[in-house]
């Protein structure tokens, strides 16, 4: 039976849960997610656990944070004065904002806080510093050609 390696494409249904066993994330009611393994097209701990599997096969796989979207980084949460930001902005906890970094690149940042002249924003992605569990079943496999 075939198994997924390196460059095949895959087409896998999963459910992701964090410790607590909260889901963040499930293919089961949309169609199955695809993308070809060893290209880094999803985090690389989840891309482990698919490789090797056959069609029709199910596991329960734990990704280290480390394996995940990485450890969360203090440095990349900052301070920023009401004054910089646009005027017509409501500000919320929760809420989405695309900041420029010192090189100009866009960089998507979540508001963490909101105080009388600033508001603390965050640019960890929202899963950083979170072991993730995902249950998987392998729906289809296209070898590499």
């Amino acid at each position: 039976m075939a198994q997924a390696q390196n460059n095949s494409t895959v087409k896998v249904h999963y459910t992701g849960k964090l410790d607590d066993g909260t889901v963040f994330d499930s293919s089961r009611e949309r169609e199955p997610l695809e993308f070809q393994l060893g290209q880094g097209q999803v985090i690389p701990g989840f891309e482990q656990a698919v490789e090797g599997m056959s069609p029709g096969e199910t596991k329960t796989a734990t990704v280290a944070a480390e394996q995940a979207y990485g450890p969360r980084r203090d440095d990349m949460v900052a301070s920023v004065s009401r004054d910089n930001l646009p005027d017509d902005l409501e500000p919320e906890v929760g809420q989405q904002l695309q900041a420029r970094n010192s090189d100009g690149q866009t960089v998507p940042v979540r508001i963490t806080g909101i105080g009388d002249d600033a508001v603390t924003i965050d640019a960890n992605h929202p899963l950083a510093g979170e072991n993730l569990t995902f249950d998987i079943e392998l729906v289809d496999i296209q070898p590499s050609s």
